[in-house]
């Protein structure tokens, strides 16, 4: 059987939030699924090169994030939702940090899938996002 077809599928924030724990961090990945990311690993799309893992995007909340943990998820399930109309599908991993990719995300390796993320999830993620967020301001702004 392949691994995705037996990841369980959260369906909210707060089953996402019960995964954060302070001695481990997980991860938010947008590809195909696990099993295609085995057999075709990272690669940075604009030199070609092959990445030392796979990379993802931690869900741990920073030491000076003061809001509720579920406004960090949100924030940072939104920011690839992109991916989503390229045919990637989010899930949440946990692996040992090999290094850094081009966007100084984390790349993994020792990988292990934990879930998918429902469209349910998403839609919560994305309104909470908006309505607690100033989703999308820019940097610069005054």
């Amino acid at each position: 059987m392949a691994v995705e077809e037996s990841l369980p599928t959260l369906h909210r924030l707060a089953d996402l939030a019960e995964l954060i724990v302070p001695c481990s961090t997980v991860y938010v990945r947008y590809s195909p699924g696990p099993d295609e990311d085995a057999e075709h690993p990272s690669t940075d799309h604009e030199s070609g090169l092959q990445l030392p893992g796979l990379s993802a995007n931690s869900l741990k909340p920073p030491g000076w994030w003061t809001l509720p943990v579920e406004d960090w998820l949100a924030r940072r399930i939104c920011q690839y939702l992109r991916e989503r109309e390229e045919g990637a599908r989010p899930w949440v991993l946990t692996g040992k940090e090999a290094d850094f990719g081009p966007d100084n995300e984390p790349l993994l390796v020792d990988i292990e899938p934990i879930a998918w993320l429902s469209g349910d999830l998403i839609e919560e993620a994305s309104e909470r996002y908006q309505q607690r967020l100033d989703a999308g301001r820019s940097t610069h702004e005054d």
